[in-house]
């Protein structure tokens, strides 16, 4: 009897909350993300902190996430892509462009200034042998190889001053964007906004805290019903351990390899 093959799926859980500090003032999450898991199991996953100094900064993050998403799924990309690092580099620096494009259409739409809009934007896209990363502004993106090890694909734009960042909308971010593409075999991906960072990376050393990611790459690596495991995420973000280190908006998205 012929025994079937089992090939690898990427498993995604996801959320966005609000910060208590928002929550308290009555104002918006600010944050957005999205995911897709496009042929030849390609995952491509953002996330966007829309800045809090901006009107239309919720707005902007939303439009970004979607606008990258949509770019990117139409660029039809396959392992082909993969095997040239100046091509999905190439596909990376347009998902931007056209994020960009999208706040500038909708600025222009209500007739206001596109920093308005303004919004950090990170972008992972991973098959199972590389994963190349997109970033403007704060968060990170940290993955696991088969090994074990931990990986920060991208490290926290910070600025020069406290609570300075770079957004789409800066003068220049797209040029100044962190692009990079890594060739390793790679279990875990996990993406997440500003208001983690100080929880999930030891900023000293510019390194992924173990002890943070590892119990959340097995709880998505192991999930059955998602369903519950997305219940479970919100509220790990809203828990008392998050909470009471961090008062921003959360955002979070986990992937594993799966098969």
């Amino acid at each position: 009897m012929e025994q079937s093959i089992v090939m690898p799926y990427w498993q995604v859980l996801a959320a966005s909350v609000c910060g208590t500090s928002h929550v308290k003032n009555n104002l918006l999450c600010q944050d957005a993300h999205r995911f897709s898991i496009l042929p030849d199991n390609v995952l491509v996953a953002v996330v966007a902190d829309g800045a809090g100094s901006a009107s239309q900064g919720k707005v902007g993050a939303m439009l970004a996430t979607e606008a990258v998403v949509e770019h990117i799924s139409l660029a039809e990309i396959t392992f082909s892509t993969f095997r040239d690092d100046k091509l999905i580099c190439s596909v990376l620096a347009d998902a931007m462009l056209a994020a960009l494009k999208a706040l500038e259409s909708e600025a222009s739409a209500a007739s206001l200034p596109v920093s308005d809009f303004a919004t950090t934007l990170i972008i992972v896209v991973a098959s199972p042998n590389v994963v190349a990363v997109a970033q403007i502004g704060d968060g990170a993106a940290v993955a696991k190889n088969s090994q074990g090890d931990l990986i920060a694909l991208t490290l926290p734009d910070i600025g020069e001053y406290m609570n300075e960042t770079t957004f789409l909308t800066s003068f220049g971010a797209l040029d100044t964007a962190q692009v990079r593409v890594w060739r390793e075999d790679i279990v875990n991906v996990a993406v997440f906004t500003d208001g983690l960072q100080l929880l999930a990376m030891n900023m000293a050393i510019s390194e992924p805290h173990k002890p943070f990611f590892q119990p959340l790459f097995d709880f998505v690596t192991n999930a059955e019903d998602k369903m519950v495991a997305s219940e479970q995420l919100v509220g790990f973000l809203r828990s008392d351990r998050i909470t009471q280190r961090t008062d921003d908006d959360l955002t979070l998205i986990l992937a594993a390899l799966r098969g």
